[in-house]
């Protein structure tokens, strides 16, 4: 009988093993992985590295004219020589593809790269860095998801002493402020998101804050417009009325610039509409709203007062020339009165950018003409025909300075001097 009983009990404990074993070896009680899941998930994250990529305006330096996209070789001329935008395709000898995320993220956020080199600032780190950790490993993601090009980058061509990096350390030291992007609770989620996009990834301040000869700017003069170095191109100030203007113009009429390249108020032409191309067309509705609400909220510093009466005066003859040159040329699009046709043929009465004190980029526009780019909200964009090889200097002038100081506008006369100076400089 006590046989009998162990022998029970040993098959009542095998019976149990069994039952366990088959409960936990069947394939719907095993917990697994949605191969489908990982799948999408990792999808969502490259398809967000490269919305923030565009955010980010790589693809203008790092594709060279008829080249591989990203794979660098563009030449970027600078005050202290040029400058070749590397190599960013995931390919493993030439590219970055033996690069990983807390690499990638060390460069974006600190300026130095996988060996170590300090990195020239023409690869604005000094806004990357407000990039936070989980989008730069999106945009790291995004990277390693496009086509490999095996293509050697260029070196640099800087002249002495410039070629020498150790020099950026003081350079470093005196404009670089590492750190990602801290919101204001003072202020809303909207403004906040667009301090980000304009801070950090759109690194906006690069152009519109004057460069000094040590190519470094100044944070307390942020957004107050300067020449862009070695483009020829005016950066107009985003804190001056007398200028961009941004405090007088609506949240749409903004958004309407950033997105589109044409707004009622006004075109983008030369270096901005690349970037509107490149990058700003494709953020959403959402984002640019933000930049809109961030850029319009900036603080207004018209501390130069407006040129005087004497500084306006125009000697008539010249006044009379640019009247008659504007009316053969110009009025059949702009109107007589400068009033214009927007958003196709902006207006020139009352244009912030046709009045404030650098003239250059009024000249450039008529001596090179000019489009704002194709975009999805701005298919079909009217453009502007260059000039240059039917009006000589003192035309060219005269007519600038009649748009300049007509219908009430306020400002200075130019010289056919500066027409003639911005006429030897290939059109960017």
């Amino acid at each position: 009988m006590k046989t009998r009983s162990i022998l029970f009990f040993v098959l009542l404990l095998l019976l149990a093993a069994l039952g366990a074993g088959f409960y936990f070896l069947y394939p719907r009680a095993m917990p697994r992985t949605d191969h489908a899941e990982v799948v999408n998930a990792t999808t969502q994250i490259i398809t967000k590295g490269e919305y923030l990529a565009r955010a980010g305006d790589c693809v203008a330096c790092h594709t060279a004219a008829g080249g591989k996209v990203f794979a660098g070789g563009r030449p970027m001329p600078t005050p202290f020589g040029a400058l070749y935008a590397p190599n960013i395709t995931p390919d493993e000898e030439t590219g970055i593809g033996q690069w990983n995320a807390d690499e990638f993220y060390r460069m974006m956020h600190t300026g130095i790269s996988r060996d170590g080199t300090l990195m020239y600032p023409a690869m604005p780190f000094a806004s990357y860095t407000k990039v936070t950790r989980e989008d730069s490993d999106a945009i790291y993601a995004y990277l390693m998801s496009v086509e490999p090009v095996k293509l050697q980058n260029r070196p640099h061509e800087l002249k002495f002493p410039f070629n020498n990096r150790e020099l950026l350390l003081g350079w470093r030291t005196l404009y670089f402020k590492q750190g990602e992007y801290v919101p204001d609770t003072k202020q809303s989620a909207e403004w906040n998101r667009g301090a980000y996009l304009v801070q950090g990834l759109g690194h906006c301040a690069m152009c519109h804050t004057a460069i000094n000869a040590l190519g470094g700017s100044s944070e307390s003069k942020a957004f107050e417009g300067g020449m862009i170095p070695n483009q020829n191109w005016y950066a107009p100030s985003l804190t001056s009325n007398r200028e961009a203007g941004l405090g007088n113009w609506t949240i749409k009429e903004i958004s309407d610039l950033l997105q589109s390249g044409v707004s009622h108020r006004g075109t983008v032409y030369g270096p901005m509409a690349e970037v509107v191309y490149n990058s700003l067309q494709y953020l959403s509705d959402d984002d640019i709203t933000a930049m809109a609400i961030y850029l319009k909220a900036l603080p207004q510093r018209d501390s130069e007062p407006p040129p005087t009466s004497q500084a306006r005066l125009v000697n008539p003859a010249v006044m009379e020339l640019g009247r008659r040159v504007y009316t053969t040329q110009c009025a059949m699009c702009h109107g007589n009165e400068g009033k214009g046709q927007p958003p196709e043929y902006p207006p020139l009465a009352g244009n912030q950018s046709i009045t404030m004190a650098s003239p250059v980029n009024s000249v450039r526009m008529v001596l090179n003409g000019g489009y704002p780019p194709g975009t999805k909200k701005n298919p079909r964009p009217h453009g502007m025909p260059p000039f240059n090889h039917i009006l000589n200097d003192e035309e060219v002038a005269a007519v600038v300075t009649y748009i300049r100081v007509a219908w009430d506008n306020s400002g200075t006369p130019v010289s056919a001097a500066q027409a003639n100076e911005l006429r030897k400089v290939m059109p960017e």
